[in-house]
């Protein structure tokens, strides 16, 4: 391992890590993947450090005779048709008590030879796989699920067949981050010319070269009469020595699942200049949140509790400094506030549902502020943005009516003016009354003719009774107007009050409904992208 690289065990760790953060999110096939490969190496560091090599290739590439030559004895029989067409034959190179039965028992490979142990191969398992280009679906399958397992691959091809795209496409292709833990063999040399067979190796190794499997060895065999079996033997040998080759392939498996998942981490950043998402101090800040407070605002009926807030406070004011005598008839009109029914988070308001283009507009700002918080995700973390917003939006309406109802609107007590201007009107009724009344009085006495004995004072000529009675009531009358304009400026005012505290509460469900999943997302995109990273490093 070169210095700074990281070991197998932290790039597992890394992607494990990444597979966590993505399970559940991201519906992509690279997960489910990245998800084998974890599964693999779990079962794989416990069954020994056995290198299991598989010969693969095409019916008639002589696969089974090259096997038989490895073997020493005729385990696989050779043909265009096997007699175990589906089952990989194995031969072990071992004790019997090495373990490798175990390993064996995984790889699910039920015909075993054993060879007695040879010291440069002790520790081998060579299997030989069915072929890959099988009529039968059900050996394809067996092929491409070894393929996944073992830990060194080697392909054997044939000089007519050696190019065919099915092999190269399917298979050696998509291998090339695997390229050092591949062998390719071309068997059958002894039916070529010396030229014809160097010009056979020539153009393969072009091939390979151009499929990025430059790394990857490439032999000349004939399992017939034994040509190159030696070095093949010694190449297999050689990984055999190292006990390194499950881990190698362990590694280019987790380097090219992370490669895979990869391609869900493009650069993220944050586009169009407007800012998202939660401040150190846990609040939403920027246009975005601005808007989709607004928009939900809107959609919650804010604007239809402020304007009741100011009729109702302006309703209460009138009341105490209008005329005394003419309270009564606001119990003939219901609070327009009362009528909301605010005040308890346990149960919905009476606000009226969200019409059609606060519906849109509110869909609207959902819809930017994702959009925006997905701005440089791959589409699939945008896909689960989406999916996101949308759990989000169906506990909206509840969240939004309890932020609402439950909101403190603003002090409602009795400003001291209004006390005192209440006092004064009905100081000033108690005056009308005395009027009144003395009035009544004296169209009594003078029913008696007793008015000439009682003397009736008089202000300017004007008799104070009458002035007592008249100027109560213009007084009264003068002192509601008066009062009227600073009322109203107290419930606009209050209304303000109580839209700033909505607004507030609004923006905290926005916040904890909708910016802070989406966040979360985000911030989870940052850390699965670290982790695929670390995994491919």
């Amino acid at each position: 391992m070169r210095a700074g690289e990281k070991s197998l065990a932290d790039r597992l760790a890394a992607l494990r890590e990444a597979v966590e953060l993505a399970d559940g999110r991201l519906e992509v096939p690279e997960v489910a993947q990245a998800r084998a490969v974890l599964a693999k190496a779990g079962a794989r560091e416990a069954l020994g450090d056995a290198t299991v090599v598989a010969l693969a290739g095409a019916t008639g590439s002589g696969k089974s005779t090259l096997f038989n030559a490895l073997s020493g004895s005729e385990v696989s029989t050779p043909g265009v048709r096997r007699p175990t067409t589906g089952v990989a034959h194995a031969t072990v190179w071992g004790r019997p008590d090495d373990g490798t039965d175990r390993l064996l028992d995984w790889l699910e490979v039920p015909r075993r030879h054993r060879r007695e142990p040879e010291p440069a191969l002790d520790g081998l398992v060579l299997l030989d796989l069915p072929d890959h280009d099988s009529v039968r679906v059900e050996h394809r399958l067996e092929v491409d699920r070894l393929v996944g397992l073992v830990d060194v691959l080697v392909w054997v091809l044939d000089p007519q067949k050696y190019a065919d795209a099915a092999v190269h496409e399917r298979y050696l292709a998509p291998l090339a981050g695997h390229a050092g833990v591949l062998l390719v063999v071309l068997n059958q040399v002894d039916r070529l010319e010396a030229a014809a067979a160097r010009a056979c190796l020539a153009d393969l190794r072009g091939l390979l070269d151009r499929e990025g499997l430059a790394a990857t060895p490439l032999l000349a065999v004939s399992g017939r009469t034994g040509a190159g079996l030696a070095e093949l033997r010694g190449e297999l040998a050689r990984r055999v020595g190292a006990r390194r080759a499950a881990g190698e392939r362990l590694l280019a498996d987790v380097r090219s699942s992370a490669a895979g998942l990869a391609a869900h981490c493009p650069e993220v950043t944050t586009g169009g200049g407007r800012r998202w998402g939660r401040s150190a101090g846990g609040s939403s800040t920027g246009g975005l949140a601005d808007d989709l407070t607004d928009a939900l605002a809107d959609a919650a009926g804010v604007p239809t509790v402020t304007a009741a807030v100011e009729r109702s406070t302006r309703r209460e004011g009138s009341g105490r400094t209008g005329w005394p005598l003419l309270r009564w008839t606001r119990k003939l009109r219901a609070d327009p506030l009362t009528r909301l029914h605010l005040g308890d988070e346990r149960a919905r308001t009476s606000l009226p549902a969200a019409g059609a283009v606060e519906r849109a507009r509110m869909a609207t700002a959902v819809r930017e502020a994702r959009d925006a918080v997905g701005d440089g995700l791959a589409p699939a973390w945008r896909d689960e943005l989406r999916r996101t917003a949308e759990v989000s939006e169906d506990r909206l309406a509840d969240a939004l009516d309890r932020a609402v109802g439950g909101t403190e609107l603003g002090p409602d007590r009795v400003p001291l003016w209004q006390r005192a201007a209440a006092g004064l009107q009905w100081l000033l009724v108690a005056t009308a009354l005395v009027g009144a009344l003395w009035l009544l009085a004296l169209v009594a006495l003078g029913f008696f003719q007793l008015d000439e004995i009682v003397p009736l004072p008089r202000v300017e000529g004007l008799p104070l009774p009458t002035l007592l009675l008249g100027g109560g009531l213009l007084a009264g009358l003068l002192l509601a107007l008066v009062c009227r304009p600073l009322v109203a400026l107290r419930a606009r005012r209050r209304a303000r009050t109580a839209d700033r505290r909505l607004r507030a509460a609004v923006r905290g469900v926005a916040e904890e409904e909708l910016l802070a999943p989406m966040a979360e997302v985000r911030a989870d995109a940052g850390r699965f992208c670290t982790a695929v990273a670390a995994a491919a490093r």
